[in-house]
């Protein structure tokens, strides 16, 4: 059973690396209202996933619908306490559908998710959650690696490359295999490429981000063609700001290394 949804950037790393993974918004006339706007949608989608979870608890897809929907809204979630007891039912959802199905991909993958959720009001102790997050994910790739768009591998990277390096899982090694992994999967999906020049720009590999940068053009039109409604309004946003910050630091960085130098 796949449950693919079109999530943001996850918030699993919020708290556990030095560079924030925040989520950003395009220039818009009334971004406050736009924000409005995502969070009742996704206010509405949990309402209905909750009410049909309540009418199957024992239905495992309804679960993890359910804990979908939970992660989803908090992303929303304007304080602490709000974020931690979403993610909370989000987790009970998912130990809830893994006691019927243990080999359920979605299961252990939106576990993961949750896991980060609850991990954003943790504070320092967030590093504690990592080790079980990143089970999770691995487990998820094994039984499921095309999910969400390679999600299990997107969010594997995403871990790698923020968390610490020393006290916790960070690796770049780790982090470029699971990034590349996923785009090789899910080349369309704009969220895999964009990780991917965000790591290289990181890296300073300003010719491999340039690489990637064309191939995430060419297939811009492909995904906008697919990936559309109200529910994917919030990814369009955030991956629309990140490829146009992209786009100029990328011209930026080859300006000035193109540009001759001058003698004092």
């Amino acid at each position: 059973m796949a449950l693919a949804t079109p999530i943001l950037r996850t918030a699993l790393v919020l708290l556990i690396g030095s560079r924030f993974l925040v989520q950003s918004q395009p220039a818009l006339a009334d971004p406050t209202a736009t924000d409005a706007g995502f969070a009742a949608y996704a206010q509405r989608s949990f309402q209905a996933a909750q009410a049909q979870y309540r009418a199957a608890p024992g239905e495992a897809t309804a679960a993890l619908k359910f804990a979908r929907a939970c992660f989803e809204l908090a992303e929303f979630a304007t304080n602490k306490t709000e974020r931690a007891l979403l993610a909370d039912q989000g987790i009970s959802a998912c130990q809830q559908a893994l006691a019927r199905e243990p080999k359920s991909g979605p299961g252990h993958y939106y576990l993961g998710l949750n896991l980060g959720q609850l991990a954003r009001t943790k504070g320092l102790s967030a590093l504690k959650l990592v080790p079980q997050m990143q089970q999770e994910f691995k487990r998820a790739l094994g039984l499921d690696a095309q999910l969400d768009w390679a999600g299990p591998d997107r969010n594997l990277g995403l871990l790698y490359f923020n968390a610490p390096a020393i006290g916790s899982i960070g690796s770049r090694v780790k982090a470029r295999a699971h990034f590349t992994h996923a785009v090789e999967l899910a080349p369309t999906y704009p969220g895999n490429r964009l990780n991917l020049i965000e790591a290289y720009l990181q890296w300073r590999e300003l010719s491999n981000a340039k690489s990637e940068l064309t191939a995430l053009e060419a297939a811009w039109p492909i995904a906008r063609t697919n990936l559309v409604g109200e529910a994917w309004a919030p990814s369009w946003a955030d991956w629309e700001a990140r490829l146009k910050k992209l786009t100029k630091r990328i011209e930026t960085t080859s300006k000035s290394i193109e540009a001759p130098r001058t003698r004092p």
